[in-house]
């Protein structure tokens, strides 16, 4: 079974235990205060397996299938069964680095909370367009546009969500799991700056 799969299944599982369990919710969720005040530093890990809804969770499963399955691909042809490792651990790793902006900005804060695979999903998003920036990406199904430009959109909708706040969903875990994913990326195969560059080298908006 994919790494891919595995990680969508945990998320559906641990999210609906959690919606039906008060007490694991707040348990789980990214608190920085309880993080720095109590030293819960699962809630790094926890927090990025619970989402806040339904939709919440549809959203960020289905861009984890869409862009998971094929850096999974990619990583297995590039580095063989040790791609699965390097792999997770780039989810795993991008929902612990994105959280560490809002836990020192939050720490002090007893009533911020945040949740979501946004971080580990950003991660792999971003490391796709590293791969293939021109590669087209349809928005249901109608409007087509390169990758890079998608990513480009992304981050600016979560810098203004970020901004605006007020749905527990950490906004800003988009922006640093996305540069955190292309840092990853580059640091296990260089090799992606050259991919990266020659294709743009051909860019085209439409």
């Amino acid at each position: 079974m994919s790494v891919t799969v595995i990680l969508i299944a945990i998320n559906v599982i641990l999210s609906l235990y959690a919606w039906n369990n008060t007490h694991i919710m707040n348990k789980w969720i990214f608190n920085p205060y309880s993080v720095n005040k109590y030293k819960q530093y699962y809630r790094f890990i926890t927090s990025g397996f619970i989402h806040n809804d339904t939709m919440h969770l549809i959203f960020n499963m289905f861009v984890l299938w869409m862009f998971g399955k094929n850096i999974e691909y990619i990583f297995t042809t590039i580095f063989g069964s040790m791609g699965l490792i390097i792999y997770a651990a780039m989810f795993l790793l991008g929902i612990i680095v994105a959280d560490i902006p809002t836990y020192l900005k939050h720490k002090e804060h007893a009533y911020y909370n945040a949740l979501g695979a946004s971080g580990g999903v950003s991660s792999i998003l971003f490391s796709f367009v590293l791969f293939a920036p021109n590669e087209p990406l349809y928005l249901y199904g109608i409007i087509g546009l390169p990758g890079l430009v998608w990513a480009a959109i992304y981050v600016a909708y979560s810098i203004y969500m970020g901004k605006k706040g007020g749905d527990n969903i950490n906004h800003d875990a988009h922006l640093w799991g996305g540069l955190f994913g292309i840092a990853f990326t580059i640091g296990v195969y260089p090799e992606v700056l050259i991919l990266f560059f020659n294709q743009l080298k051909e860019f085209s908006l439409f």
